[in-house]
């Protein structure tokens, strides 16, 4: 059964729900992003899904996982950033996360991953823009950083109208340190300087964006995304563009917004 949200919003064109407690919001969060995958393999017989790869998306995969109906053998898997460099077998890399949390679980029509190992990032980005134009993706389960970050988009690299659809970024300070405050890695020097992501064009024309975001550590990225003016020094501002958009917050996540 779905939490009830305590709380409903809309800022633009963004849809906001929140919830007392993490769990609530990743219940709710799984359960509509289950609704929406099997929605699009009603309509096209096949569905589209990116993932996000984060301790902030911990509840809502289980809840999505736990769902009987999905019939995932019409699921192409895609997500959305990698470290480059880090062995595919870390479970700090994002491949190993998805891999444990959801992937492994269910025979997928298709499993796409970027490889962060590749001999030539610029051509793993190729590949994968490739795969992305061929696999318009319908539903993306996505988080936001500490710093407003949408994947590996930060304030410095992020572009709204990014010409490519996957691209190398160099990490910042904020980003980086956020993988040790969530145990990904036990010191900064640990974390990889550079990643490949999917750009924030290829994540908004996603047919329907889940955006899960809980806990405190969240909550001045949730009030600038909410309260600040739509610009790349917010990337998550953009979704308050997105006409099918829905974010989840908790009530720590939301403990800045003035509205509430």
């Amino acid at each position: 059964m779905k939490a009830e949200a305590e709380t409903i919003l809309v800022k633009d064109s963004l849809n906001v729900r929140i919830y007392v407690s993490r769990s609530g919001l990743g219940l709710a969060a799984g359960l509509d992003a289950a609704e929406a995958i099997k929605g699009a393999i009603s309509r096209k017989n096949e569905a589209n899904v990116m993932f996000a790869a984060a301790p902030s998306q911990n509840e809502t995969l289980a809840a999505l996982c736990a769902d009987p109906d999905i019939d995932w053998s019409k699921v192409h898997a895609f997500h959305m950033d990698e470290y480059i460099g880090l062995p595919e077998d870390n479970p700090a890399g994002f491949r190993y996360y998805l891999r444990e949390r959801i992937l492994s679980r269910f025979s997928f029509a298709s499993v796409n991953l970027l490889d962060g190992n590749a001999a030539d990032p610029e051509v793993e980005s190729v590949r994968y823009s490739k795969l992305l134009e061929d696999h318009p993706i319908d539903v993306c389960l996505c988080g936001i950083g500490e710093n407003g970050h949408l994947a590996f988009n930060d304030p410095p690299v992020a572009d709204f109208r990014d010409p490519l659809k996957v691209k190398i970024v160099r990490l910042d300070q904020t980003c980086r340190t956020q993988q040790v405050h969530d145990g990904c890695f036990k010191t900064l020097e640990e974390v990889p300087a550079c990643a490949l992501t999917v750009t924030i064009p290829a994540l908004v024309t996603s047919g329907c964006m889940i955006c899960s975001v809980p806990a405190s550590s969240k909550a001045r990225a949730v009030q600038q995304t909410l309260e600040g003016k739509i610009s790349e020094k917010c990337p998550a501002t953009i979704l308050r563009t997105h006409t099918n958009a829905c974010l989840y917050l908790d009530r720590d996540s939301a403990g800045l917004i003035k509205a509430v």
